[in-house]
């Protein structure tokens, strides 16, 4: 059985409601899959990022699909957490407040639009969860090669649980987060929850193809979890990144990227450059180290202090 506020599911049971966010604001859409039989519950949520659409439509479509009958436990499906910004396309923004909800967990249960939401989902929704998937695509002025992300910083069983998860996603590229607090899945971790963050998509633009292959990722992860037999996914040769590099815009002006996601370059290579408004150049971005790019800003525009690039050493291959 699940039960949110006074909303109960029963075993065997498929239900759709809405949460109630903490201190009143727009509900987010819910559905809840309790399986006939044992097993653990799975978080899955999306649109904490408003304009990030992959991961969206795969968890609507996901919800619709999945049946009490498919399961050994329980899913709990919130494909839209920040529905006021994706109703007024505000990015990565809570519409209320201007906040970036990513960035204010654990939240506040008196706190403004954003942290009430980010306080809603950890008391109502964390403290069911036995794993946590949370699905993210770029921004509109993003663009980014698929990876998954974990924590490696919180305790080594919730750290390993966390791996073992990532492994079971088709990208390339594994990144083991530093930073254990502000995001999402990252609290779920320091709380001791295996959680990962998958990317896929962004430009705020989706296709039936990447959501196609949120879903089978999700799919497989979620019977893999529930000691389920999930058929068709090939195994996918991974890499483990560490040290990744997160670089600002140090001045607000043009941005020209010189790579693209998923390319791979060598330290003392040009990365992209950064120019004034007649065109005059005022910064270089130059590798630190041999590398690849995970995201990139892909708009002219570029605000200073704001994100430009972000690409990680190469570390450990995984077979």
């Amino acid at each position: 059985m699940i039960k949110i506020d006074d909303w109960i599911i029963q075993k065997g049971e498929k239900s759709q409601g809405e949460i109630a966010i903490i201190g009143g604001g727009r509900s987010m859409p819910a559905t809840v899959i309790c399986g006939v039989e044992e097993g653990p519950t799975i978080l899955i949520t999306a649109g904490i990022h408003n304009a990030e659409y992959v991961g969206i439509q795969a968890a609507m479509e996901l919800a619709q699909e999945f049946q009490p009958e498919d399961l050994s436990g329980n899913v709990i499906f919130v494909p839209l957490i920040n529905v006021s910004g994706f109703e007024n396309r505000t990015m990565s923004t809570v519409y209320e407040d201007g906040k970036n909800l990513n960035r204010v967990f654990p939240g506040k249960a008196d706190g403004t639009q954003a942290e009430r939401i980010a306080c809603t989902i950890v008391q109502k929704l964390f403290s069911l969860a036995d794993y946590y998937i949370d699905l993210h695509s770029g921004d509109g002025f993003e663009q980014l090669h698929p990876h998954v992300y974990y924590v490696g910083v919180v305790d080594e069983k919730t750290a390993d649980a966390s791996l073992h998860m990532a492994r079971h996603i088709s990208s390339r590229f594994i990144v083991r987060s530093k930073c254990a607090d502000g995001g999402a899945y990252n609290y779920a971790s320091s709380m001791g929850i295996p959680s990962i963050l998958i990317e896929r998509g962004g430009q705020s633009a989706w296709s039936w193809e990447e959501v196609e292959q949120d879903k089978r990722d999700v799919e497989h992860l979620i019977l893999h979890l529930q000691g389920k037999r999930c058929r068709g996914l090939k195994h996918t040769r991974q890499m483990i990144l560490e040290n990744v590099v997160y670089e600002c815009a140090p001045y607000t002006g043009c941005w020209y990227p010189m790579k693209k996601p998923g390319e791979y370059f060598f330290k003392g290579e040009e990365l992209g450059e950064l120019r004034d408004y007649y065109g005059n150049k005022l910064y270089t971005s130059i590798a630190m180290e041999d590398g690849v790019i995970l995201y990139q800003t892909i708009s002219l525009s570029i605000i200073e202090e704001g994100p430009m690039i972000s690409y990680a050493s190469l570390t450990r291959q995984l077979v």
